[in-house]
């Protein structure tokens, strides 16, 4: 599945502030979860943008949800975080873009986008509170 790093730190991000009680920063975050300041506020940015988060600027601000951890699914939050859909490979998004589908005889679509729907409806499921 093509998930990178952004979805991994969004998630542990989102873990870690839905377990406070007060809004945590990107310097406080950053050092919790040794991860790069200026890339994890990109990622907390686009989640606030995105209506994942609330931001709040001042000595007193930082990040807090927007939403219940029960509303968060896992397949909003990485399509968010990676600004694309997830998908297990390439072709998965369509036949029609995929090389090896020569006149129309793609033999491993079928099963590639059985996997695909598979992987979706698994992390439409699965929500923040799940992985809490």
């Amino acid at each position: 599945m093509l998930l990178t790093k952004k979805s991994e730190y969004a998630l542990l991000s989102l873990v870690s502030i839905a377990q406070s009680t007060t809004p945590k920063n990107v310097e406080q975050l950053s050092t919790e979860l040794n991860i790069s300041k200026s890339f994890l506020a990109k990622i907390l940015q686009n989640l606030a943008k995105n209506n994942i988060l609330n931001s709040y600027k001042g000595n007193n601000g930082g990040f807090t949800l927007k939403k219940p951890c029960e509303e968060l699914t896992i397949f909003e939050i990485t399509t968010i975080a990676e600004q694309k859909f997830p998908t297990v490979f390439e072709c998965t998004t369509s036949t029609e873009t995929c090389e090896g589908n020569k006149d129309g005889k793609c033999t491993i679509f079928p099963l590639l986008n059985n996997l695909q729907f598979k992987i979706n409806d698994f992390l439409n499921q699965l929500t923040l509170k799940d992985i809490l």
